[in-house]
């Protein structure tokens, strides 16, 4: 490709498992609704053994029920985790939507963002064999590892072009997009799969989370649907959200590949970017974050007043949200339309930053952008918010962020196409 114009990079599959729903539609008709389901967390591992009445709960959205394809063997996910069973039923439907088993194998590649996303699986199987060690499962060699999750996905859909994680905390849904589409622009693969894994916390990261000041929520512990509420004054920390999001990234107009019911693409990455802080601990930089997101622009070849949505990271901390709405005011672009789809679906971590690209391209298809749940207050009034009810819009070009501990920013330019 030296000396040409640089590949087109389009989505041609979409795969979403949510509290809010399982599967494109039905997440969609719910985050359009403005659907939420938080509530006092019940998944075993996730509250303090013995903690009293006394002690404010850890409340999220968890899936409810999780449907697994008739066609994966149950035989497979018999010693998977529960991350690793979200991640197989999530890219079953980003595989069949992209009609990828016409695709050779060798071609394709996935890409898992996150890294320690099995820590309850792993809190569990400590407690439980802790006293008869001997008797632990000569699986658990292989599936503490995040690879696993790898190695079960790939043997799943016989993929051989490539298979690996990629960490970035909180950023990691987004940075896997990222890498995947540099794996496809650089011709390594024909076709990669960007992978969000669903972060399963204990009751160890939560706390410990809490005591950072990052989770919330102590104030809403005993009204778990007032609790998650980005950019507004009364957030007090992000509220956990159990979510897995894939997409399958190929060149356009590539023959390999496409969708096989002949409508166009979900929408273009038209622009990205990844910078660093050299700062270890969890607080914000607005000079990354600006970074990025003028970085990402000038790859896309656009000026700020071409973004007519922004979705941003906005997990409702308190600095947090204020340094994201500073970067956004900096690089003009506080006239795009904004809302918080963590607001709804809660902070999924690892996976957020997939579950918000694809939250994008499914307001795209359907012209509309859902509502912010609890933004009664906003800390910027100026932001053309969309507030308690969805708004008709047609989104042509859209900005996405994500930001994690340990410095890390990233920034995606969307396209309609």
């Amino acid at each position: 490709m030296h000396g040409s114009e640089p590949a087109r990079i389009v989505v041609d599959g979409i795969g979403i498992t949510a509290s809010i729903g399982q599967g494109r539609d039905a997440f969609a008709d719910a985050l359009l609704a403005g659907e939420h389901r938080f509530a006092t967390m019940r998944r075993p591992g996730r509250q303090r053994p013995g903690a009293g009445d006394d002690v404010a709960p850890f409340i999220g959205a968890e899936i409810a029920d999780l449907r697994i394809p008739a066609s994966i063997p149950a035989a497979k996910l018999r010693n998977a985790s529960w991350s690793a069973q979200v991640a197989v039923a999530t890219l079953h439907e980003a595989w069949h939507d992209a009609g990828l088993d016409d695709v050779d194998p060798t071609r394709i590649g996935l890409i898992v963002g996150g890294s320690n996303f099995q820590q309850r699986e792993l809190v569990q199987n400590q407690l439980k064999y802790q006293d008869r060690v001997e008797f632990l499962r000569p699986t658990h060699a292989m599936s503490f590892m995040d690879t696993d999750l790898c190695g079960l996905c790939s043997e799943t859909f016989g993929i051989r072009g490539s298979a690996f994680t990629v960490g970035g905390a909180s950023a990691s849904g987004q940075l896997a997009a990222i890498q995947a589409a540099e794996a496809v622009r650089s011709g390594q693969v024909d076709v990669c799969i960007a992978l969000g894994a669903l972060m399963d916390l204990s009751f160890f990261e939560c706390q410990a989370f809490r005591s950072l000041g990052a989770m919330g929520s102590d104030r809403f512990a005993r009204q778990p649907e007032l609790a998650c509420r980005p950019f507004d004054r009364d957030r007090d920390g992000f509220i956990f959200g159990e979510a897995c999001g894939a997409i399958v990234l190929r060149r356009a107009g590539q023959d390999t590949s496409g969708r096989p019911d002949g409508t166009p693409p979900y929408a273009e990455l038209k622009g990205w970017a990844m910078a660093w802080d050299a700062n270890r601990n969890p607080n914000p930089s607005l000079d990354g974050e600006t970074t990025v997101i003028r970085r990402a622009l000038a790859m896309a070849g656009l000026d700020a007043d071409a973004i007519d949505y922004v979705n941003p990271h906005g997990t409702a901390s308190m600095v947090g949200d204020e340094t994201e709405l500073a970067a956004l005011r900096a690089c003009g672009l506080d006239r795009a339309w904004i809302n918080a789809t963590k607001s709804l679906v809660g902070h999924g971590l690892s996976a957020a930053g997939m579950v918000e690209l694809i939250a994008i391209m499914l307001q795209m298809r359907a012209g509309r952008l859902h509502p912010s749940r609890n933004l009664e207050n906003p800390i910027d009034a100026g932001f053309r918010w969309v507030g308690a009810n969805a708004v008709d819009h047609t989104v042509e070009r859209a900005l996405n962020m994500s930001m994690g501990f340990g410095g890390i920013n990233t920034a995606v330019c969307l396209q309609r196409c």
